[in-house]
């Protein structure tokens, strides 16, 4: 069952996050360990928030916006897996490593999409500035003015629908999810972990520091061997 109120709160807060990532404050609040632990505390599943915004905050560690060249839209990425995660959830917060992994294997790939949509906003944005400076030089402030902010809400309104329908894709996979077999869940639970070391990896290796692949293979490890750990002590994923 699909909890539209939930819907509506993720739409919300991935608009809002576009917008803060683009035209708005940019305090990092689009970060994705940010965006999607606060997805999951509007969601009320903080848990599952936390655990997918931490693998692709390391995943899109090195990520950065320079000049023309646009990176990866992770600030989609984070609240479409964290929303659909919450909805695998079916809005109850008992979450599991599982859904985690499949929220991410399923929407890590918005961060590619999210370019597409940042690139043909970015020219309806420009055409807009454009006639807001025709407007400024003519006098007409107040018309450049609405100008400028007609070019920031197909952003909200773009992206609030993509996390929208992420949450929406989660509910009504939730009852899938919850039908699927022992082993199959304990793989997915698994894949966590192992997709964490990889995530782990890669923000070390992006460092660019003398010694980033011994602090890659490092960082793998080290996941591996706290899994390891938190299981022999009886812990289950």
């Amino acid at each position: 069952m699909v909890i539209w109120s939930h819907v509506g709160l993720a739409a919300l807060w991935g608009g809002l996050l576009a917008l803060e990532r683009r035209a708005f404050l940019q305090a990092m609040i689009s970060r994705p360990l940010v965006a999607a632990t606060g997805m999951g505390l509007l969601l009320n599943d903080p848990q599952s928030g936390l655990a997918v915004g931490m693998v692709l905050e390391l995943f899109h560690l090195g990520s950065a916006n320079l000049g023309a060249a646009l990176p990866e839209n992770d600030t989609v990425a984070a609240t479409g897996a964290a929303a659909a995660a919450c909805g695998l959830a079916g809005g109850t917060g008992l979450s599991t490593p599982a859904m985690w992994s499949l929220a991410i294997v399923f929407f890590v790939g918005l961060g590619q999409a999210g370019r597409f949509l940042d690139r043909e906003l970015e020219r309806y944005a420009s055409r807009l500035a454009a006639k807001a400076l025709v407007s400024a030089e003519q006098g007409d402030l107040a018309r450049a003015v609405r100008q400028n902010l007609w070019g920031m809400w197909p952003v909200f309104v773009v992206f609030a629908a993509v996390t929208a329908l992420c949450a929406i894709v989660g509910f009504l996979l939730s009852p899938v999810v919850s039908a699927l077999p022992l082993r199959v869940a304990r793989g997915l639970a698994w894949a966590y972990p192992a997709m964490a070391s990889v995530a782990a990896a890669i923000a070390a290796r992006g460092s660019h520091a003398r010694n980033a692949a011994l602090y890659a293979g490092m960082a793998a490890a080290a996941v591996v061997a706290v899994v390891a750990v938190y299981v022999a002590s009886g812990g289950h994923l």
